[in-house]
Parts: C-alpha cells; sequence; structure tokens
C-alpha cells in the first residue's frame, strides 16, 4: 500500500513546509489496466526478416521487414516485452497495410493507427506501454538483455486476428567487448564501463537523479560509443546516505580522481552527465573541482537543489519549495513543476551555483515540456550568468514536446511514474512522438559535445539512428 504524499514527502525532504500543507496532497491515483484481447483467424503464413537479425545494443535501430503477405493485406503488429526488472509486461501494436507485392517495411511504410501512427520504423519499441498503470520501464542490470517478441497478426479488427508471423529480437545494455567493472575505491560507490582497445578513452563521469541507486543503463551504452564511463552513485545504495539529507562535494572530487588516475581514461580531464538532481550536481562540480572539461546537464535547475551542498569550508543551502504550490491532474497525477522557489530572488539567491568558475563549456538539454523542473527558465538563467561574467555562451538544446525523463534512444518516453523515492503518482510530461525523437538527436548530441571537448576530435561519425 501506498504511503500518503505528506509522509512521504516529509521523509524524503522535498518539502521543508509545516504539517498543514501537506493534508493538500492526495495519494497517487488507481488506475485500471488495460483489457486484453481474444484470438481470431487468417489464412497465410509471413516471415518477419530483422536488421540486425537476432540482437543489437538497445541505443541501435532496427529494420523490420515482413514478406509474404498477400498484396495490401491488413496486418496488426504486436511487440511485447515480457520481463522487465519486475517482471511486468510492456505492448505496443500498430495497424499496417501491406504493399502490391505482400510486402511490409516499416521504413517505408506508415502505421494507420494503434499505439502511434505515421511513418515511426521503431515505434513498436518506443511505444511500449506497461500492462499495469504507472510503470516505467528501467533496466538495473545491464548485464541481461531486454527480449522483445514481434508478432504479425491479420487484420485490424479490435479482437486478436491469427498469428500469421513472429521474430525475436535481443536488445542489449552492453556493447560486444564492452565490461562494467564494479568500483569501490575509498568512499565511491559505482560502475566503471570499459570500451575494448588499449585505450586511453574519453573519460565520463554519469549521475541519475532523485530516485537514488546505481543507474547504470545510460552509462553502459554510452561506453558501447568510445567512452570510459563511471555511473556513479551519491545515496540509497550499498554503504552510501539511504536518504538525500546533505551532500559534500568531496565525495564527488574523489570520483573525479580516480576517473583521472586510471590507466584507461585518457587525460588532462573528464566529462560530466547529469539528469535532474544529478544534473545541478554536475554544475557543482564543473564550478568548483579542477579536471572537468566539459558538462551536459539534462532536465537540471541552476541552484543546488532537495538537500545542502557542502565543500571544505562553503555551504550552499537547498533552494527549496512551497508545495501548496503543487497541481493535481484530472487522472490524479501530482504535477511539481512551480513548487519551486525562484533563484533570482531573496533569499532564495544563495543557492544559485557559481557556473562563472567553471572552466569547461556546458550543455543544456532542455525539456520544454518538462514538468518537474522549469528547464527552459534554469538554462536561460546560466547563459545570462556566464556572458555576464565574460564566459562563453552555453549551448542549449531545447527539445519541443519532450518532458522530464530524457534516455537514451528506442526507451518509451515516460510521461508519468510512481517515484520510487517519494512512492507518489508523478507527472513528468512529453508528447509520446516528439519525446521520442528528441531521445534520438539528444543522444547523438551528447556523443558530439564530448567526443569535441572531452577527447578532442573535431569531427565525428556516429552511427545510424
Amino acid at each position: 500500500m501506498m504511503a500518503t504524499a505528506p509522509a512521504v514527502l516529509r521523509a524524503s525532504g522535498l518539502c521543508q513546509r509545516g504539517p498543514r500543507s501537506w493534508a493538500l496532497l492526495p495519494s497517487s491515483p488507481k488506475l485500471r489496466p488495460g483489457s486484453p484481447v481474444s484470438p481470431a483467424s487468417a489464412r497465410r503464413v509471413a516471415t518477419v526478416t530483422l536488421e540486425p537479425a537476432s540482437r543489437c545494443c538497445w541505443d541501435r535501430p532496427v529494420s523490420i521487414i515482413v514478406r509474404g503477405l498477400a498484396p495490401e493485406q491488413r496486418v496488426m503488429l504486436r511487440s511485447s516485452l515480457r520481463r522487465d526488472e519486475k517482471g511486468e509486461l510492456f505492448r505496443a501494436h500498430a495497424r499496417y497495410c501491406a504493399d502490391a507485392g505482400g510486402e511490409l517495411d516499416l521504413m517505408r511504410v506508415p502505421a494507420l493507427s494503434g499505439s502511434f501512427a505515421g511513418l515511426e520504423p521503431m515505434g513498436l519499441f518506443w511505444a511500449l506501454k506497461p500492462e499495469k498503470p504507472l510503470l516505467r520501464l528501467v533496466k538495473r542490470n545491464v548485464q541481461t538483455p531486454f527480449i522483445v517478441e514481434l508478432e504479425v497478426l491479420d487484420g485490424h479488427q479490435p479482437e486478436e486476428g491469427r498469428l500469421l508471423g513472429r521474430a525475436v529480437h535481443q536488445r542489449d545494455f552492453l556493447a560486444p567487448g564492452v565490461r562494467g567493472v564494479p568500483v569501490l575505491a575509498g568512499r565511491v560507490r559505482a560502475t566503471l564501463f570499459l570500451t575494448p582497445g588499449e585505450g586511453p578513452f574519453p573519460g565520463i563521469l554519469d549521475l541519475f537523479g532523485s530516485s537514488g541507486g546505481l543507474c547504470e543503463y545510460r552509462a553502459s551504452l554510452l561506453a558501447g560509443h568510445g567512452f570510459a564511463v563511471l555511473a556513479l552513485a551519491y545515496f540509497k545504495f550499498e554503504d552510501l546516505p539511504k536518504y538525500l539529507e546533505e551532500l559534500h562535494l568531496e565525495y564527488f572530487e574523489e570520483a573525479v580522481d580516480f576517473m583521472l588516475q586510471h590507466p584507461k581514461v585518457k587525460g588532462p580531464g573528464v566529462g560530466l552527465l547529469g539528469f535532474s538532481k544529478g544534473g545541478d550536481l554536475c554544475l557543482s562540480m564543473a564550478s568548483f573541482l579542477k579536471g572537468i572539461s566539459a558538462t551536459v546537464v539534462i532536465n537540471a535547475c541552476v541552484a543546488n537543489t532537495l538537500a545542502s551542498l557542502h565543500y571544505k569550508d562553503m555551504i550552499i543551502p537547498d533552494l527549496g519549495n512551497d508545495i501548496e504550490k503543487y497541481t493535481t491532474t484530472e487522472s490524479g497525477l501530482l504535477d511539481f513543476m512551480n513548487i519551486w522557489n525562484n533563484p533570482l530572488k531573496e533569499p532564495y539567491r544563495q543557492s544559485l551555483i557559481p557556473l562563472e568558475k567553471a572552466e569547461g563549456p556546458f550543455l543544456f538539454i532542455v525539456g520544454l515540456d518538462d514538468r518537474s523542473w522549469n528547464s527552459e527558465f534554469y538554462a536561460h538563467i546560466a547563459s545570462e550568468r556566464l556572458q555576464a561574467h565574460g564566459k562563453e555562451r552555453p549551448q542549449i538544446l531545447y527539445c519541443p514536446g519532450t518532458g522530464h525523463c530524457i534516455d537514451p534512444p528506442y526507451f518509451p518516453p515516460s510521461r508519468f511514474s510512481v517515484h520510487s523515492v517519494l512512492d507518489l503518482a508523478i507527472l513528468y510530461g512529453g508528447e509520446p512522438k516528439a519525446h521520442s525523437r528528441a531521445q534520438v538527436d539528444v543522444w547523438q548530441q551528447i556523443q558530439i559535445f564530448f567526443h569535441k571537448h572531452v577527447n578532442g576530435k573535431k569531427s565525428v561519425k556516429l552511427s545510424k539512428m
């Protein structure tokens, strides 16, 4: 049974208001899963051809062609991911018509309706939805793949047509030769993903947000593109603090030093990649620590948030919030975007991170439909502050129709889910098709930025997305 919002948020430290304000928050909504479908009949047998044929990394596209259909035959394609980290079922479907030769190439033929519509060659992957509501597709164990089953069913009727053909595709999170090495060095708790070869390779530190734990899937995939990537935990993992109460920058400094001293990591500096709370931590690291060559933040605040930050004799307070400014959607999801205090107003300016002290360039990735942070506003503050101090204007990538949780390509957009720490149903925002396309673009821009500023390459040839 889910705890109520007041109790959970009070324990998490997200809000520092009195007990009256907690009573305003509802518990998570109870949504009903969709109804199952039933089988029907059909006559022909089809062949499903995939390229790559049987397996590839999750961030790589797959070509899907169905042959052996009748001319202009109506069919439904369905994808199923049957064993996520919690054993839950995710599905997507789309209705198509074969061409005059009885072939259906998803690179050429648009979907007519279903989980998506239009020309979406990877729609059967990014449109996967959980059978149970409020779940998010995540990957905790990158040593094992996701298995996606693709089926071709006869007809467009609501009832399930007879199976005409099927294929199974293995979606890996470790490219061939990439290995993950657990790190227990001093206080640092992490996993270092090393790309194959002698090296050294450009080093990246990867931080996630307020859900805590050790999140490896972005780091493991990025390592497949020529980087040595450290997936860094900072709370709610092993002997690290259980709650996000106060943070010490010395811990992150130790992680940077670990990377710079590693024989597989190319110096003289490393890159930082941070999402949400991990993003403002990266901004603080870039501002106060040595050895930072470039910083990428995804939907992050330009002030320190959620916990006070300590470094030597300095303390940057938490920006804080006004929980009474939360709103609730018609379906009962909590929208927290407007609860955060304005970092340009007193006394909250004390929480602003002094970005002008950083030595390397910044890339701000902004989801214009982010419902967790006012990410566009924060990126504007960063740009104005840097230029006011005579620094280079940061690169800002604006992503229309894109919400808070920007993942590597082909992950289903997480528009809402139950937050793993708060245990509340949170609205993250995003329009599925636009968000999915943004994830492909963002992934490429991250690689280009790091190869240029950490690896010293002016031009980079990226794999086809």
